[in-house]
């Protein structure tokens, strides 16, 4: 216990990067602009589905401040005791049931996200290195950092996927591209994408999913809108991520052309006595079936990539809530993965952020069977710069 409370209490070190040549030459060469890189991050997950791999992993995460707002010297002791000895060997058979063939299925699908904007971008003509790194496990933010450092890349965008803002979501990934930098002594130029809740390629990606669903399945009586949850004390203490939700709601049952009364928007992943955000998602699909709603498809836009949250806590347990209650048809709609319209869409994100660091290319280049709309001339409102 000992040992791995002082790991999450003592920081990290960096080394200093080494000069690219001989910082005392009297006539350098002219230095060309550095390249630029995206780091886009998601949460994080365990390297292996066993007690070890998730006990490692749910160390790092329930120790960040952000996340668990409680004085350390009462959380610690909870954490690095009964947490960490019991939780783990609980959590084995749900990560086991998800488990990809590369790895948990946040792992895979952020990859390929990440994978699909670098090959957008590079049919386009934009020299842009795009890496992931996840704010806890593997691949770390360090280690992602300092592959974009390794290729030449002194402007850094950091691109959260998390569409609505939070500060134990998006605010710890920059606290962590920060802390990195921090280190460093010739520190690369750095921006912070804030949210994208409704960005129209979010927006556009999200309705398209749930519509071709309901093409070839049909519709529910109610489309239930799943948020992770926050407590409401983060709320009352500043942090916009209700009214992103709802916003986002908002858009998507508009795109969807849907009545009001046929939507109804929940909060999931409640932790902890306190309360949080509501409704709540089981007790609300419980409700439901009482109430004679026998059909219901649950969608998730507050993740991009599935992941244990939505593949096992909502298609298996709040399921398995909803037909005990009384329903009798429960359906998800898988979150955003690999889908080709959110492919272009965050493309399209990543090069709005990129406003002013990179030039639409030569009318001769390439053009893509998809093409991703070029950089417009102002920068997003939603782009926090840093250098």
């Amino acid at each position: 216990m000992f040992l791995r409370l002082f790991k999450y209490l003592w920081p990290e070190r960096y080394l200093p990067e080494a000069p690219q040549d001989d910082p005392f030459n009297e006539n350098p060469a002219p230095r060309a602009a550095g390249r630029v890189g995206v780091l886009m991050v998601n949460l994080g997950t365990p390297d292996a589905p066993t007690a070890k791999g998730i006990r490692r992993y749910l160390g790092e995460f329930l120790a960040d401040p952000r996340v668990i707002e409680i004085p350390r010297y009462i959380w610690f002791p909870i954490l690095f005791g009964p947490v960490l000895t019991f939780r783990p060997k609980k959590l084995v058979p749900r990560y086991t049931g998800i488990w990809m063939d590369g790895g948990s299925p946040l792992y895979v699908w952020s990859q390929r996200q990440a994978q699909a904007v670098g090959k957008l971008l590079a049919e386009q003509g934009y020299d842009v290195e795009v890496v992931l790194g996840m704010r806890y496990g593997n691949p770390s933010i360090p280690a992602a950092m300092k592959t974009l450092r390794e290729r030449g890349c002194d402007r850094i965008l950091t691109l959260p996927l998390y569409p609505q803002y939070a500060a134990s979501t998006t605010a710890t990934a920059v606290d962590a591209v920060s802390r990195y930098a921090g280190k460093l002594r010739d520190q690369p130029e750095l921006r912070f994408l804030k949210r994208f809740y409704d960005d129209p390629g979010y927006i556009d990606a999200q309705a398209e999913r749930i519509s071709s669903f309901w093409a070839q399945h049909g519709q529910p009586q109610k489309l239930v809108m799943s948020f992770h949850g926050l407590p409401r004390a983060s709320i009352e203490m500043g942090d916009p991520y209700y009214r992103d939700c709802l916003e986002t709601a908002r858009l998507l049952r508009e795109k969807l052309q849907l009545p009001a009364d046929r939507l109804e928007v929940t909060f999931q992943s409640r932790f902890g006595a306190a309360r949080w955000l509501e409704p709540y998602t089981e007790p609300t699909l419980k409700e439901l079936a009482r109430q004679g709603v026998e059909s219901v498809d649950v969608v998730c836009p507050g993740f991009v990539a599935d992941c244990l949250e939505t593949l096992e806590e909502i298609n298996e347990e709040v399921r398995e809530a909803f037909i005990h209650a009384g329903g009798k048809q429960f359906r998800y709609i898988e979150a955003l993965n690999d889908s080709e319209t959110w492919s272009r869409g965050l493309a399209e994100i990543t090069l709005r952020a990129l406003a002013g660091w990179v030039t639409p290319p030569a009318p001769a280049a390439t053009v893509s069977a998809s093409p991703v709309a070029a950089v417009p001339a102002h920068a997003p409102t939603s782009t926090v710069s840093a250098s």
